[in-house]
């Protein structure tokens, strides 16, 4: 279970670190004032959170509207349309030059 927390914790930093870091500093300050019977600092941590889960919303609906949906652009010729060059060989009479 462990391994797995940790995995989960790690591809959610990577994808998104601002909106994963603010998470925690919201739970973090949600936990603290919740234990501590400071009714501010929950309610802040608990603001903090529902603004992070709200940016990442955002960041994943933007993300998915502005995928292309056209054809790729090639810039080169397939391989098809080349011409087939011969094959270098190194004749044994001339070694090399050495410079």
């Amino acid at each position: 279970m462990n391994l797995l927390w940790s995995r989960m914790l790690k591809s959610g930093y990577r994808k998104e670190p601002i909106s994963s870091f603010i998470i925690t500093v919201g739970g973090v300050d949600a936990v603290i004032g919740g234990v501590g019977d400071r009714l501010s600092l929950m309610f802040l941590g608990v603001g903090l959170v529902g603004v992070a889960i709200a940016l990442r919303w955002w960041k994943i609906r933007q993300s998915k509207i502005e995928i292309p949906s056209s054809a790729p652009i090639h810039y080169l010729p397939g391989h098809s349309s080349r011409p087939q060059l011969p094959t270098l060989s190194m004749s044994r009479k001339t070694p090399p030059r050495r410079t």
